[in-house]
């Protein structure tokens, strides 16, 4: 029997709707699908079968400060429906996610990352192109022989290792959505750039992606715009570049000629000598930035140009969503094995695509954008509602439940008004010891 009819028979026992939110969201196909690829897969039926082990890693990720077992509880995940103590050891739980492994968590992760992130919704083009954003960002796992053998961790200058294992993560998040469209995660020792040549292929046709200047490479930015349709880049000027005008459009806009390095031509024999870049220069706070882009002069204007580049922040605004609101500023990953760390970033990452997701269709029923909505409060009532639903009658009322859920989270819209200004002032540092003012001056 395969897997997907096993699933499609545990009716009687387990309805997928206990947690209507993740379901109303996924198919049960693709959970189906996901679940084949667990080389632990069997009929047998376990009291934390592998369809609620995946739930449960979901969970995981929306409750950070409860223990583990804790949260299935919450959740009642369980074959029985009453996750109590008695009825689940605690070295259960961590067994399941064993069998269950981290394969399935991150192919869920990446069919759903690529239908949702390239959905369109209310303001979500800038002049006809979807906004993309690459950038990288390091999560700490606990320190133990196996992780710091495997993860490696930071630079230092002197012999020291750095405290804890790092792992990196590069991520393509859609800017108007923050809706991760993929990710790609690795030791510490792993370039960024390298991780991101992965995942090169899921930008969407007419769109524009935006880099970090650490992203700078004739080979990665020639395949992106090369390959697809009006598949655009920008990003900012490295250093010390050296090139030659070829032509001038304006008093901060050219088109540069610049050499491909002997290395990157090494890696790629198929690069060119020479490439033509857009190089167009603009003022802030005093300071002169320079941005290179695909984007042709004759379409899109210097300026226009400039004040894109400033929404690559929002994908740093995405990562603060999941290492403070979603992981409550908890420094450290909570497993303590290699597939099991790798599990728990990737349930991370597909919890963080759901509450976007839910968050954007609660939008388009209000009328607004998805950036609109703030993601703590809209993470928080999620998580909330969660524990609710698991409690009540999966099968009525389910579509009123889901309703009002997304009613609740459009209610947390952010209001775009002018911060007041506040000039920055020079105070005295707070001390526990008395200052005595009468006191003689230092000499």
């Amino acid at each position: 029997m395969s897997v997907q009819q096993h699933l499609l028979d545990l009716g009687d026992l387990f309805n997928f709707s206990d947690l209507s939110t993740f379901t109303q969201n996924i198919p049960i196909e693709w959970v189906a699908s996901a679940l084949d690829l667990s080389s632990q897969a069997t009929i047998r039926r376990r009291r934390l079968p592998a369809d609620q082990v995946l739930w449960l890693v979901l969970g995981m990720a929306l409750f950070r400060d409860e223990p583990v077992h804790e949260v299935a509880r919450r959740l009642n995940i369980c074959a029985q429906g009453l996750a109590t103590d008695h009825l689940l050891a605690r070295s259960g739980v961590t067994e399941a996610r064993k069998r269950l492994g981290s394969g399935p968590v991150e192919w869920l992760f990446r069919k759903t990352g690529n239908q949702w992130g390239g959905e369109r919704y209310r303001d979500d083009s800038w002049q006809g192109l979807q906004v993309f954003a690459v950038d990288g960002a390091l999560l700490r796992t606990p320190d133990t022989p196996e992780l710091r053998d495997h993860f490696g961790s930071g630079n230092t200058p002197t012999e020291r290792q750095t405290p804890f294992p790092m792992l990196r993560l590069v991520a393509l998040m859609n800017v108007r959505s923050h809706v991760i469209l993929d990710a790609q995660l690795s030791p510490y020792r792993r370039s960024e750039m390298r991780l991101a040549d992965e995942f090169l292929e899921q930008v969407p046709n007419q769109s524009v992606t935006l880099f970090d200047k650490g992203f700078w490479s004739a080979d990665l930015m020639l395949r992106l715009s090369g390959q697809g349709i009006s598949r655009h880049w920008l990003t900012p000027a490295r250093k010390n570049l050296v090139s030659e005008e070829v032509v001038r459009y304006g008093k901060n806009d050219r088109l540069v000629r610049m050499k491909v390095s002997p290395q990157a031509r090494k890696r790629n024999p198929d690069l060119p000598t020479h490439w033509e870049v857009r190089e167009v220069s603009y003022e802030i706070q005093g300071k002169l930035k320079t941005i290179m882009t695909s984007l042709p002069a004759a379409t899109y204007s210097a300026n226009a140009v400039a004040k894109l580049y400033q929404e690559r922040w929002e994908i740093e605004l995405g990562f603060r969503d999941i290492k403070s609101s979603m992981q409550q500023n908890a420094m450290t990953l909570r497993s303590k094995k290699i597939d099991l760390v790798y599990q728990e970033v990737w349930g991370l990452l597909l919890a963080y695509n759901m509450i976007r997701r839910e968050a954007s269709q609660a939008a388009v029923a209000f009328g607004r954008a998805p950036s609109d909505i703030r993601f703590k409060p809209a993470c928080q009532y999620i998580a909330v509602q969660l524990i609710v639903m698991a409690a009540a009658n999966p099968i009525s009322a389910m579509g009123r439940r889901l309703a009002d859920l997304r009613a609740g989270v459009g209610g947390m819209f952010l209001d775009h008004h002018p911060r007041p200004s506040r000039p920055r002032t020079v105070k005295i540092s707070k001390t526990r010891f008395p200052v005595d003012r009468k006191a003689a001056p230092l000499k």
